[in-house]
């Protein structure tokens, strides 16, 4: 493989997972960490990506409100719609972080009148904007390569709670291993944030789907809607709609 497909093959992962390892990039692509260190090195000062410990992260993920770094914008927005839809006057409702909550957090109608939760500091500025949205932030400490809080303040906070609806992107969704990511400590908050919800909404991208990641969030069962950019009668989520209510 050309240098030029692998450092492709690397930024797509990025935009796709938002966060990669440098040792699962080494063996997707059967080549050195050396060789993929070099290539997040050579990305970052390119200005294509941000090189953090051990791998690297998306510039959407981190800087959200640029326009022109978030991936597959139109089809967040377009999943953001959908989602709203679940949301009714009255509810308590607990909301994650990243660009497709963001883009949900823009998409709440003036005069929806709700109880919003949320890890991220960035949906809670969004919502805030909103005349009859009540915003609580949970607190704990601010991760700098995910824009939420983390920490056992904030399970400790999420243990309290019993909300109707959790809303959350995922890093990797499929039939068999459920809700999976790369991060322990967003592994450790997400089980937190399902285990004090009456119902689950999981807001994800096609492309994440039939994706897996090395840890385990949640199986499939403890979801009950998937919320894509796709019609809810395409192929491609025939199986998960034998499980849970596709949007």
């Amino acid at each position: 493989m050309l240098k030029e497909e692998r450092q492709a093959y690397i930024i797509h992962q990025i935009n796709l997972h938002n966060k990669v390892l440098s040792s699962d990039l080494s063996v997707q692509l059967n080549v050195s960490e050396d060789t993929i260190r070099r290539d997040l090195n050579e990305l970052a000062e390119n200005g294509q990506v941000l090189k953090v410990y051990g791998g690297a992260l998306s510039k959407s993920f981190q800087f959200p409100f640029q326009e022109g770094n978030v991936y597959a914008k139109e089809s967040k927005k377009e999943i953001a719609h959908k989602a709203i839809e679940l949301i009714q006057s009255g509810m308590t409702v607990l909301v994650g972080g990243g660009t497709t909550m963001i883009e949900l957090a823009r998409s709440v109608p003036n005069d929806l009148q709700c109880t919003f939760f949320t890890i991220s500091p960035l949906v809670a500025l969004e919502l805030a904007e909103k005349d009859n949205i009540d915003v609580i932030l949970i607190g704990g400490k601010l991760s700098r390569n995910t824009n939420i809080v983390s920490g056992a303040q904030v399970i400790n906070e999420l243990s309290d709670l019993r909300v109707d609806l959790c809303l959350l992107g995922t890093n990797s969704l499929s039939l068999d291993e459920g809700i999976t990511d790369s991060d322990w400590e967003v592994v450790q908050i997400k089980r937190a944030m399902i285990k004090c919800s009456k119902n689950l909404a999981i807001l994800s991208i096609a492309e994440k789907l039939n994706s897996n990641q090395k840890m385990r969030v949640a199986p499939l069962r403890d979801v009950t809607y998937l919320v894509t950019d796709l019609d809810p009668k395409h192929p491609k989520l025939r199986e998960f709609a034998h499980q849970i209510e596709v949007r």
